[in-house]
């Protein structure tokens, strides 16, 4: 296979990623339209992200080990696929528990999707690139991260929330047809099988290595979800202001996860210990600010570049570090951070209650710069 058709495929996997992953935040964007029409409480409305992170978490951990002998193409394809009847199911949804239903779908398609793509793209790139090939899948992150509550609430305004819906549909098909134009036959790994998750759960080296990755994916997530009542205790901030203080994240975002691939592939403990730490220094500088509106948009840099640079790094630590179980380490990568985000909402929530607005980010940054030294010391005796 040529390099030119192999970075083809890089693409649709990463145009696949953009897919999944706005389908996953529009509900952010329309939980009050759609509380409204289904005649449910925004609360309940809002259970349809949760469904979404368990059927993620699942299906990351066991759906490589169900599908041992499948052809990896066809699996990816099956999932894009079940991410477009998602997509078209909630949008005519009559109902919670449809929709409900709806969501779950989505969210095992988007596991087995992540717990995958690693894998199939260490095949397709040479090793000494995959750092960067991990970088393209991220960029589809970054700017559905980026674009998919604005666009919604953009787009929910003109044309209501279920043709937003549709309109995710519509992506997700033109990723289905990138990947099936691109994509070659990607055989599975010859070690597969719950034996094989059993064997990598096992591991005190990939134990270690997930604890880091749980450490700081759960310190990024005590201190973004609690991001407004900090800027505003912090600076006075208004709902203008905190938006162009979130666009500034998601550009410095997009900019550290560009960069991440080459210093990655360069040196993966520079990058486990830099991206976390200047993660974690931005979210304590918000809270050293001192009220000073420049200092609280220079400390937003800092931390959207650094968390910018962490999927990268930590799904090349993983590829990297047990490469005859990729698709288990992926998939206990997705449980790492699924479990994180509800970890970092819970005690986020406790210290916003018993502290103060701003201990999230005092605690969340602490933890990020601890699990990235953790994440740097997880290592073999043989150098990456």
């Amino acid at each position: 296979m040529s390099s030119r058709a192999a970075w083809a495929g890089v693409v649709s996997l990463s145009l696949g990623f953009f897919a999944f992953v706005m389908a996953e935040f529009l509900p952010a964007s329309l939980l009050p339209r759609i509380a409204g029409d289904l005649g449910v409480s925004p609360g309940a409305a809002g259970q349809t992200v949760t469904v979404t992170a368990v059927g993620a978490g699942l299906a990351g951990l066991l759906l490589p080990a169900w599908l041992p002998r499948v052809d990896r193409r066809h699996v990816t394809l099956g999932l894009t696929v079940a991410a477009i009847v998602s997509n078209v199911l909630v949008a005519l949804a009559p109902n919670l528990p449809v929709m409900l239903a709806a969501r779950l779908i989505l969210g095992v398609a988007l596991g087995g999707y992540w717990a995958l793509a690693i894998a199939m793209v260490a095949q397709l790139v040479p090793g000494d690139r995959l750092g960067r090939a991990v970088t393209v899948i991220n960029a589809g992150v970054s700017v559905a991260t980026i674009a998919a509550v604005p666009l919604g609430t953009w787009l929910g305004e003109l044309w209501g929330w279920r043709a937003v819906f549709l309109l995710g549909g519509g992506v997700a098909v033109l990723a289905l047809v990138a990947q099936a134009v691109t994509l070659p036959g990607v055989a599975p790994q010859a070690v597969g099988g719950l034996r094989a998750l059993g064997s990598a759960l096992r591991s005190g080296f990939l134990l270690l290595g997930l604890t880091a990755i749980l450490l700081i994916a759960a310190g990024q997530f005590t201190g973004f979800t609690y991001i407004r009542p900090a800027a505003e205790f912090v600076s006075g901030i208004d709902a203008g202001g905190l938006a162009a203080l979130l666009l500034v994240y998601g550009v410095a975002n997009v900019l550290g996860t560009a960069a991440s691939g080459f210093l990655v592939d360069r040196s993966m403990r520079v990058a486990a210990v830099g991206f976390p730490a200047v993660s974690g220094i931005g979210m304590v500088a918000m809270v050293l600010s001192g009220g000073s509106v420049a200092g609280l948009f220079a400390a937003v840099a800092l931390w959207g570049f650094g968390f910018g640079g962490v999927p990268t790094t930590t799904q090349t630590w993983g590829a990297r570090a047990d490469p005859a179980r990729l698709e288990q380490v992926g998939g206990l990568t997705v449980v790492a951070f699924q479990v994180a985000i509800a970890a970092g909402a819970i005690v986020g929530g406790l210290l916003v209650d018993g502290a103060a607005a701003t201990t999230p980010l005092t605690v969340g940054g602490t933890v990020m710069v601890a699990g990235g030294f953790l994440l740097a010391a997880a290592r073999r005796r043989t150098p990456f």
